[in-house]
């Protein structure tokens, strides 16, 4: 076994690769640039080493610096993690030349693999099924067009060299094919270098299964089950779950199998993960292999039972794999929640700030968290924008879910946006439930899972507005034991007034809809009781008697004779109430705030965040109209295309392609045609 290896990746990932060295007693080596050099993964490593500035071009892709840190710090191995340098062949053949092990597959694997098309003709003739499309040399986009419009729409575009949801796009008709195509390369030129593309049939009902595959030097190799990974954003995976739900026996050991026979078709060794779309009447389709360690691993090392990372460690030291297939026994069940900084109303744009405020669930054997940052840490424009990996496990599906349901309701994250709310929604929506799951769940499920529809806030409102009043007099009370004068009337929190009713005055909102809501204070003996009244558009909608108490972050409460619990988090002026048919958000609106729409009517002619200019694709002069694409900007790994808000006419463009540009920066100057 290695004494001392580098981790060549950041974030949680070189955490995760830590914990099991430490564990195994081996030294390891981190490495970083200047946005982390106070990152989580520098202060747990044993060393760390600098590699440059904090874009990742810059320091975490330069092989030769890498290589050198690891020479210079004696490391005999490196693990690449996931992402960045895991599956580049050159850099694997560098480590080699070096006498410095690569703890992942050989060169060939990797090249065999990290082109989608030649991927396809392997696996083609060791008869693994493949999804029908189109995967020549030819690149021509009269080519690649001809064979989408014979296989018909919708099609798949997607990069040869891709990964992560980067360089692909759907395409449901002809009209739309040569803006996909000419944006799935562009994007996967700026991603991966190569902008080689392949096009697929695309199935409108498939599930995205995929199989954990182990082999090592000594002829064996097992599969570690399945993960269902179909609930996905952007091609990327949002919630992942082991097993996959609906999950015959035979089915299992048909995957495994061509997985087994997807892995040695190209000489693999140590972990990797093969792709299936699996139709809804159960046939599978190879879609790609990933030579690499996954995102989702999580989820199966809490069904097998194994650590994957010291497997990888274990079978680049040349020893045997640590099981046999007939020994791996499947467990109960695990879900996996990716948290990003993300702003999931709005398209799921990445966010960036500082953490000011990072609380998360009691880990314990039903729950696991895998994260790279801690309170206080910036999310930063360079990186993926994932804060953390939640994943619990138990006996079964129904139990599970309920523990990641809880799990969310009990993460608290402020000064950043997140997808924590978000994620809520879908674990308990209705068809999530009843599993009826395919790669369009979210597209399927929009309106369920963000609440569009109009909902009933019966219980919803008063607990809002009474968690507000019941906090504010707790606050009050616990200032006040620490004055010198704690029964003074200054410290009094009960809305008292001469001759009037004790009344507390709030406005709430929900959905961009606002409710005034009236919180008398009244006294039952020496109880007290709460009478609200809800208004909107000064019309009482609804009047109730509450009475409540709270515990740290749990209100309980009896509304109108009905007592029940809510979990509640309360980050600045906003709230969001966890229960049983999902969560819900309210915004405190306080007095001279303004408008809930802090954007102007010709919004979106501003950076939405820190970012690179990739293309101008307006001049200025030029007319335009509604939803006319001007400019494309990349952050965070993702393109987003700022258009038109109305018919108008460019007057001026203040970025060139390549440029920096600040969020919030003005874009171009825009002036909207009076008719719109």
């Amino acid at each position: 076994m290695f004494s001392k290896i580098l981790i060549a990746n950041r974030g949680e990932i070189a955490c995760r690769i830590i914990k099991t060295a430490k564990e195994m007693g081996v030294l390891t080596v981190a490495v970083y640039s200047d946005a982390d050099q106070d990152a989580l993964h520098v202060h747990m490593a044993d060393e760390a080493v600098y590699l440059g500035p904090s874009p990742s071009r810059e320091s975490y892709l330069v092989a030769d610096k890498v290589i050198e840190a690891a020479k210079m710090t004696g490391a005999q191995a490196i693990h690449p993690g996931y992402g960045f340098l895991s599956e580049n062949a050159d850099f694997c053949r560098a480590c080699a030349q070096e006498n410095i092990t690569f703890i992942g597959p050989p060169v060939a694997a990797i090249e065999a693999m990290g082109s989608k098309s030649a991927a396809k003709s392997i696996m083609e003739n060791a008869n693994v099924p493949l999804v029908p499309g189109y995967h020549g040399d030819d690149q021509s986009a009269d080519v690649i067009k001809a064979a989408a419009d014979e296989m018909g729409y919708p099609v798949l575009l997607k990069a040869t060299a891709g990964g992560g949801g980067k360089g692909m796009r759907q395409v449901w008709s002809e009209a739309e094919f040569n803006e996909g195509l000419a944006a799935a390369k562009r994007e996967a030129m700026s991603s991966f270098g190569d902008d080689t593309m392949l096009v697929e049939k695309y199935l409108t009902q498939p599930r995205h299964v995929e199989i954990q595959v182990f082999c090592d030097n000594h002829q064996n190799a097992v599969y570690l089950f399945e993960r269902d990974c179909s609930v996905q954003r952007r091609h990327q995976k949002v919630i992942e779950e082991a097993p996959a739900f609906k999950m015959s026996e035979s089915l299992r050991a048909q995957m495994g199998e061509a997985a087994i026979k997807s892995a040695q078709a190209i000489g693999y060794q140590g972990a990797g993960t093969v792709e299936f779309l699996l139709d809804v009447d159960g046939s599978f389709y190879f879609m790609e292999m990933n030579t690499r360690l996954q995102v989702e691993h999580p989820v199966t090392e809490m069904i097998s039972g194994q650590d994957l990372v010291e497997w990888q460690l274990r079978v680049a030291a040349n020893e045997p794999l640590p099981k046999k297939q007939a020994e791996l026994v499947l467990n109960g069940h695990a879900f996996e929640a990716r948290i990003y900084a993300e702003d999931a109303n709005n398209d799921f744009l990445p966010a960036t700030g500082k953490l000011a405020l990072l609380k998360t669930p009691i880990e314990s054997k039903h729950v696991r968290i895998d994260t790279g940052v801690r309170q206080g840490d910036e999310v930063s424009v360079f990186y993926d924008p994932m804060i953390a990996k939640l994943i619990v496990w138990d006996e079964n599906r129904d139990k599970a879910l309920q523990r990641l349901a809880k799990a969310l309701s009990e993460y608290r994250i402020n000064g950043v946006t997140t997808n924590i709310d978000f994620l809520y929604n879908l674990a308990t929506s209705k068809p999530f439930l009843d599993e009826d799951i395919d790669t369009g769940f979210i597209e399927k499920n929009n309106d369920l899972i963000f609440h569009k529809d109009s909902q009933s806030l019966a219980n919803e409102l008063p607990i809002a507005a009474l968690y507000l009043v019941l906090s504010l007099q707790k606050k009050s009370s616990e200032a006040a034991n620490l004055t010198t004068d704690p029964n003074s009337p200054w410290h009094l929190t009960n809305a008292w007034r001469l001759n009037e009713a004790h009344l507390h005055q709030l406005t709430l909102a929900h959905n961009e809809i606002e409710y005034d809501v009236s919180v008398e204070q009244k006294r039952q003996g020496t109880d007290s009781y709460y009478l609200i009244n809800i208004s909107n558009d000064n019309k009482v909608i609804q009047s109730v008697d509450c009475q409540g108490e709270i515990y740290n972050d749990l209100i309980t409460v009896n509304i109108n004779g009905h007592r029940s619990q809510a979990t509640v988090s309360h980050v600045e002026n906003n709230l969001s109430i966890y229960r049983e048919n999902g969560v819900f958000s309210f915004s405190h609106i306080l007095p001279d705030c303004g408008n809930l729409d802090s954007q102007d009517a010709n919004g979106g002619l501003t950076a939405p965040m820190n970012g690179t200019m990739v293309s101008i694709l307006v001049a200025s002069g030029e007319q335009v109209e509604k939803d006319q694409a001007l400019v494309i900007m990349e952050a965070m790994k993702m393109e987003h295309t700022i258009k038109a808000p109305s018919a108008g006419t460019v007057d001026e463009v203040f970025f060139n392609a390549g440029d920096m540009v600040d969020g919030g920066a003005e874009l171009l100057a825009f002036t909207p045609t009076e008719d719109s």
